[in-house]
């Protein structure tokens, strides 16, 4: 240690701020002083930075000959979005309405999903398969639009614009049972409603789609998402099986009213009736008309994108490499002083353990988000384009969501440091700090994420209650109620939102620090 180590603060001063001050310089000069400390952050941000760096460079789809080439469809506001149906339409100018009633809704399966290998009709299976009525800017993939429809285990519903959504009557729709739909337009404002009977009316939900056109493309569709096998994470990563699937809805008593030029349908298949991301169709969509009832058969989904498309966090691979640098120095910032038997000149030349504690954790803690800034900053914003340019479909997100992640993931890492800081004030001993704390913090990622041997549930349950929660941070891909996307940690889904996982790591290293002023006090004053 130098001599400006362990220089008092200056005669009356140590109880203000530039008291404090001093503090934080001494405590400045213990870290720079100590090569190995410096040269073990500036490895664990040029770690992070360069192997996302190589992250983007190296990466490949697994195609034949070469990277394929996704196209990612964006809805109104930006997100991505999984847009693939079978579309039944024809123009509706200025105001109108359309009621249908639907008699029946049922999928075909891939014959990897049936024990005879053949295709099987039977009724619809997967939850979210629907059918019904859409009003639409037009019939390209990301338009604005309104629809109610019948799905396959969520009973009717009004959706709008991919992330829009509210439930109407229960239960599905069968020759028995059917189901009556019906859309309205005003201007700019769609109305949905959904009948048992056709004679009483319930409205769903009332939507305002800004910038609609005059006329529009309005009439019937069908869908259905892959229908999936969710099996528990193994130690080779967590799997899911799964297969596409097509469904076939039948309408009849379809009205008109309004400004309905024309009388003639075109049926459309939105992206070829098939998704190039997820799921390829079973079966080509279509539709037959045969007097005044209709059968339509699609594949696909109209929801907001969760499945398919890669996350910026892969380029954050090297966080991890990078935080065990982190963790080890923020343990030996000061049980190398018990290890010396420094502590003592420490608390003598500044009486106050809590503001010696507190000095060490914003040094230590300002140097590590720094490091992390400029890794997971330059992995972020060198990687992704190196993704994009090798073809793998990027989720697309806000320029906020970014800098949440870069700064959350540096702040993260700062938390992290600081956490160790504590504990190893607790324990004294370097050796038993650091793993301590590589076991709070990696270890529960390996576990669920990285390398999963949990079950599902028991994995979320870790990660809501471990110090390692904060590695929501870097979550991009959004959770949705109306798509069931498997949301396992293994694929990049964590039980708590980004901001309540960080702060739930920012509560154990506060717990930490705390415990740790007591005992410095009690203990080595």
């Amino acid at each position: 240690m130098t001599a400006a180590t362990l220089t008092p603060p200056r005669q009356g001063a140590a109880a203000g701020r530039d008291g404090f001050m001093h503090l934080l310089h001494a405590e400045w000069t213990k870290f720079r002083t100590v090569r190995g400390w410096v040269v073990a952050i500036a490895v664990a941000g040029l770690v992070t930075l360069l192997l996302g760096v190589y992250t983007g460079a190296r990466s490949q789809e697994g195609c034949p000959g070469g990277p394929c080439h996704f196209t990612i469809p964006t809805g109104p506001g930006g997100e991505a979005v999984t847009d693939t149906y079978y579309f039944v339409h024809r123009p509706l100018a200025a105001d109108g309405s359309i009621t249908v009633r639907v008699t029946s809704l049922t999928e075909v399966m891939d014959t990897a999903m049936t024990p005879q290998g053949t295709a099987q009709t039977q009724p619809a299976l997967v939850p979210w398969s629907k059918a019904g009525l859409i009003i639409s800017a037009g019939a390209a993939q990301g338009s604005s639009y309104a629809a109610v429809v019948v799905t396959g285990s969520h009973g009717s519903r009004m959706q709008w614009n991919y992330t829009g959504d509210s439930p109407g009557l229960a239960g599905g729709a069968s020759a028995t049972s059917p189901r009556w739909l019906r859309l309205t337009r005003s201007g700019d404002v769609i109305t949905g409603y959904d009948s048992a009977d056709g004679t009483t009316w319930s409205m769903i939900d009332t939507v305002t789609l800004p910038g609609l056109p005059l006329t529009v493309q309005a009439g019937l569709f069908a869908t259905s998402p892959g229908y999936t096998q969710q099996t528990s994470q193994q130690i080779t990563g967590g799997s899911s099986g799964g297969a596409p699937t097509d469904a076939t809805a039948t309408f009849d008593r379809v009205n008109l009213e309004g400004g309905w030029p024309g009388n003639s349908w075109t049926g459309t298949p939105v992206n070829g009736g098939r998704s190039s991301i997820s799921y390829p169709a079973a079966v080509a969509g279509g539709y037959h008309q045969a007097g005044g009832t209709f059968t339509v058969t699609g594949s696909g989904d109209i929801a907001p994108g969760v499945n398919g498309a890669s996350s910026i966090d892969q380029t954050l691979a090297g966080m991890f490499i990078g935080l065990i640098a982190v963790i080890v120095v923020g343990a030996l910032f000061i049980t190398a002083e018990y290890r010396r038997g420094l502590i003592r000149v420490t608390l003598a030349a500044s009486p106050r353990p809590g503001r010696v504690l507190a000095a060490k954790a914003i040094v230590l803690g300002a140097v590590t988000f720094a490091a992390g800034l400029i890794g997971a900053g330059g992995a972020i914003l060198i990687g992704t384009p190196l993704l994009r340019a090798n073809g793998s479909p990027i989720y697309p997100m806000t320029t906020l969501t970014e800098v949440r992640v870069i700064a959350g993931t540096a702040a993260l890492v700062a938390v992290f440091a600081v956490f160790a800081l504590g504990v190893g004030t607790i324990l004294r001993r370097g050796a038993g700090t650091v793993a301590a704390v590589l076991t709070a913090v990696i270890l529960p990622y390996l576990l669920t994420a990285a390398f999963p041997v949990l079950p599902t549930a028991a994995a979320n349950w870790l990660l809501r209650v471990a110090p390692a929660a904060g590695f929501a941070i870097k979550q991009v891909i959004p959770q949705y109620p109306q798509v069931d996307g498997g949301y396992a940690p293994f694929q990049g889904y964590f039980p708590l939102a980004p901001w309540a996982g960080f702060a739930v790591t920012c509560g154990y290293a506060a717990l930490a620090l705390t415990l740790a002023a007591v005992l410095l006090r009690r203990r080595d004053a």
